[in-house]
């Protein structure tokens, strides 16, 4: 079956990072931008990572997006067709510093509202140390897994990790007020367990995915190291939820000293196999991971596309230099089989040659793309 799969038909910048003005249309599947390191190739595939929840492919400040020597604020706006029909999104800052979302030029609340148009993923250079990085750079990858099937889970991790950071200070302050601490653990619960929950069941379809399709990139075991999500494979979640209620109350003292809250899923950790070779990722070598990684994220738009019934759009910074002239090919073949749209940034033009006609390659320059 093919899915709807969104097109971005025309963007437009303004005052945006290395962009005083810019604008370009599309009119393909397969979009590569070329150009010097530095010419502002990463600063697109930004603008268009900022249509999903959160801060984006670079985490920045928003503030940091703005223009050196503009006004002070930024404006992103697309004009993208679904099955025929047309919309446009848009999204930026004011030079107050007011976060603006609109969507057919009326005002909306948030970027949850354009998950409801279109679906955004990356990989990024970044992302290369994830397997041998610390644990907290699995568990956000691992959320922008799930977030990428279910886009309120961002704001359920946000809301957690402010109840953490309450029963923290609560705990270092000495409060002895217990209906404090049982209202910010009873909170720290729901989120949690929820949490656990959208997590688990990612990785769960995520896996079940991985073993049913072929692809030119090694195949990955994926699971999670976690107290909660792991009671959630042997318990219905209000069982978990009272455990971890109980748990919470019971190891105050020893959190207070720690300065953190030492159980719940805010410690968990993604894990991943090399499936060819049954060997951990992180003792893979960079090449291996790489594949790997690619694999994962090629899977996951899969999985996207299926759950959510549109292709997702896919933002691959750099990747194509990654791998041999075979395997570049295969993941372009790839690619256009997934159906949804796809951005990659690259220095070297030859990287995309086999691509021509098949996709359309913008030149990058300082503020500047050209066709």
């Amino acid at each position: 079956m093919t899915l709807p799969a969104p097109r971005l038909r025309r963007l437009s910048l303004s005052d945006y990072r290395s962009y005083a003005q810019a604008r370009c249309e599309i009119d393909a599947q397969l979009v590569a931008l070329v150009g010097e390191n530095g010419a502002g190739k990463t600063n697109v595939l930004e603008a268009l990572s900022l249509f999903s929840p959160g801060r984006g492919l670079r985490r920045a400040e928003l503030g940091d997006c703005a223009r050196r020597g503009g006004a002070g604020g930024f404006a992103v706006s697309i004009e993208m067709e679904t099955d025929g029909a047309a919309t446009q999104l848009g999204h930026g800052l004011t030079p107050e510093g007011e976060r603006q979302f609109r969507i057919d030029r009326a005002p909306v609340g948030s970027a949850r509202a354009f998950a409801d148009h279109l679906r955004v993923l990356w990989l990024t250079p970044a992302m290369d140390g994830l397997f041998n990085g610390p644990a907290g750079e699995r568990r956000r990858f691992l959320d922008r897994l799930a977030l990428g099937v279910d886009a309120d889970h961002g704001a359920r991790v946000n809301k957690l990790e402010r109840a953490l950071r309450n029963r923290n200070r609560l705990l270092e302050d000495g409060v002895s007020d217990r209906r404090w601490l049982d209202a910010t653990e009873q909170e720290i619960v729901a989120l949690g367990v929820a949490v656990a929950a959208a997590r688990r069941e990612t990785v769960t379809r995520l896996t079940a995915l991985i073993v049913t399709r072929e692809s030119a990139f090694p195949w990955a075991e994926a699971s999670i190291d976690g107290e909660i999500e792991n009671m959630l494979a042997e318990a219905p979640a209000l069982a978990v939820e009272e455990h971890f209620r109980q748990t919470l109350s019971a190891t105050r003292r020893r959190d207070a000293a720690a300065g953190r809250t030492l159980t719940g899923p805010q410690t968990s950790d993604l894990l991943v196999r090399h499936g060819p070779k049954q060997e951990a990722a992180r003792d893979c070598s960079t090449g291996e991971q790489k594949a790997l990684l690619m694999g994962l994220t090629l899977a996951h738009a899969r999985l996207v596309g299926e759950m959510t019934g549109k292709a997702p759009w896919l933002l691959l910074d750099e990747v194509a230099a990654h791998f041999d002239p075979k395997r570049r090919e295969a993941l372009f073949t790839e690619l256009e089989a997934l159906g949804g749209q796809v951005w990659m940034s690259g220095a070297d033009p030859l990287l995309f040659a086999s691509l021509r006609g098949r996709a359309e390659i913008f030149q990058v320059t300082p503020g500047k793309l050209t066709r």
